[in-house]
C-alpha cells in the first residue's frame, strides 16, 4: 500500500487509536459517575468541557512549538503526562476528574497537532484530504466500542475493571508512542525575531483572514452541537427509555464507515464547495431535531437511532473537509499556527456544547436544548453559502 495507507502512516493511526481509547470510555463514565454523586448538569458540563477548552487554548502554541522542536520529542513527553492524567481517574473524585481533564486537554493539543501536521506535510496534495480523513477516522474508532465498554463497566458496578482497563491503555500507548517515528518536517531556517513576530501576528488572522474566519465560525457552532450530543445523550436517553450506548455506537460506527468509504469524495484541491458543505450542515440540523422530538412521537426509537447515523455522517465529513481546504489556502509561513487556531475553534465548540448547554438543560429541558442545537445548525448553513464564488477562488492565493 502507498500514500495515506502505507505502513508508516498505519503505525501512526494505530497509536491514534490507543491514545483516544480512554477518552471514549470516559465520555460515558464521567457523566454517569457524576450524576450518581449528585452533580448537576452544569457541573458535569464543566468537567467534560474542561478537556477541549484546555485543548483549544494550547492548539496554536502546539503548532508553533512542534515546528521548532520537532514532533518526536514532544510526542513522547505528552504520552507520559497523559498517562499520569489517566491514572488520576482511578483514585480521585470530581475535583480530580477536573484536573485530569485539563491535563488530558493540554496533551491532546500537542498529540493531534503533531500527527495532523506531519500527515499534511508528508502527503502529496491530491492525497492530503485522505490523510486528514483517515487520521480523523482512526481517532473515532475508539468511540465505536468505548461506550459499550463504559456501560458494561458501569452496570457491573465494579470499578476495579475500570482501573485495570485504564492501566492497560496507559502501558500500551506508552510502548507504541516511544517506538514510533515521525518525519521531522521543520524548515532549516534558524529561529528569528521575524518568525516570532509572525507567530503572534497570526492570531489576528482569525478574524482578518476571510477563509479562516468563515471556516472557524462554521466549525465552532456545529461543534457546540457535537459536544452537546456526546455529553448529554447518556443522561437524556435514560429519561426517554432509549439506549445511550446504542446511540453512541451507531453514531461512531457511521462516522468511521463514512470517513473510510467517502474519504475520496472530500475535495482536495483548495476550492470551496458550497453545496457539499451545506449538505453536511443540513444533516447535523436534522439529527439534532430528530433527537429533540424522538421522545414525543410514535416510532421515536427509530428516529432517535437514525439521528445517530446522521450525526455520524456530518461529523465524519465536516472536519476533514474544512481542514483540507484551509491547508491549501492558508499562507505556508504561518499555516501551522493558523490551522491550530482553526482546530481550537472546534475544541471550543465541543467544550461549549458541554459547559454552556448543561446550564441550559438545567433551566429548560434536554429536548429544548437539542431544539436549540438544531436551530444553530440550520443558521450556520447561511455562513457556508458562497454565492459570489469568493471562497472558490481562494486556492489562487499566493502561499
Amino acid at each position: 500500500m502507498k500514500g495515506a495507507l502505507s505502513w508508516p502512516f498505519l503505525r501512526l493511526y494505530g497509536l491514534t487509536i490507543l491514545y483516544f481509547c480512554a477518552n471514549a470510555i470516559l465520555n460515558v463514565l464521567i457523566p454517569l459517575k457524576g450524576d450518581s454523586m449528585g452533580a448537576s448538569n452544569s457541573e458535569i458540563g464543566i468537567i467534560m468541557g474542561a478537556y477541549l477548552f484546555t485543548t483549544m487554548f494550547f492548539r496554536p502554541w502546539a503548532g508553533h512549538i512542534i515546528r521548532q522542536k520537532g514532533p518526536v520529542q514532544v510526542l513522547r513527553a505528552i504520552i507520559l503526562i497523559n498517562g499520569l492524567a489517566l491514572l488520576l481517574y482511578t483514585f480521585t473524585g470530581l475535583q480530580g476528574y477536573f484536573i485530569a481533564r485539563v491535563l488530558q486537554g493540554a496533551c491532546t493539543a500537542f498529540f493531534s497537532m503533531a500527527l495532523q501536521l506531519g500527515i499534511i506535510d508528508a502527503l502529496p496534495e491530491k492525497e492530503r484530504s485522505q490523510g486528514v480523513s483517515l487520521y480523523s477516522l482512526f481517532a473515532s474508532i475508539p468511540n465505536v466500542i468505548g461506550p459499550l465498554l463504559a456501560v458494561g463497566i458501569w452496570q457491573n458496578g465494579e470499578m476495579t475493571y475500570f482501573t485495570w482497563t485504564i492501566v492497560a491503555i496507559v502501558i500500551l500507548t506508552g510502548v507504541a508512542g516511544f517506538s514510533i517515528q515521525i518525519s521531522d518536517s521543520r524548515e532549516s531556517d534558524p529561529k528569528s525575531e521575524g518568525e516570532k513576530e509572525t507567530f503572534f501576528q497570526s492570531f489576528s488572522n482569525l478574524y482578518r483572514n476571510p477563509y479562516l474566519f468563515r471556516c472557524s465560525i462554521i466549525m465552532l457552532i456545529v461543534s457546540i452541537v457535537f459536544g452537546a450530543v456526546t455529553t448529554f445523550i447518556p443522561l437524556y436517553a435514560s429519561t426517554i427509555n432509549f439506549s445511550a450506548a446504542a446511540f453512541l455506537t451507531i453514531q461512531a460506527s457511521t462516522l468511521v464507515a463514512a470517513r473510510f468509504l467517502l474519504r475520496k469524495k472530500i475535495p482536495s484541491e483548495g476550492k470551496w464547495h458550497s453545496g457539499f458543505v451545506m449538505t453536511i450542515l443540513l444533516l447535523a440540523a436534522a439529527s439534532s431535531l430528530g433527537v429533540c422530538i424522538s421522545g414525543f412521537v410514535r416510532g421515536g426509537a427509530i428516529l432517535f437511532y437514525s439521528s445517530a447515523g446522521l450525526m455520524g455522517i456530518s461529523q465524519a465529513l465536516l472536519y476533514p473537509t474544512l481542514t483540507t481546504y484551509l491547508s491549501f489556502v492558508l499562507p505556508k509561513t504561518s499555516r501551522n499556527v493558523l490551522l491550530g487556531l482553526f482546530i481550537a475553534m472546534a475544541d471550543l465548540g465541543v467544550s461549549l456544547g458541554s459547559a454552556a448547554m448543561g446550564p441550559l438543560a438545567d433551566l429548560t429541558s434536554y429536548s429544548v436544548m437539542y431544539l436549540i442545537c438544531a436551530i444553530l445548525s440550520a443558521l450556520v448553513i447561511v455562513c457556508s453559502y458562497d454565492r459570489q464564488g469568493k471562497l472558490s477562488g481562494a486556492a489562487a492565493l499566493d502561499n
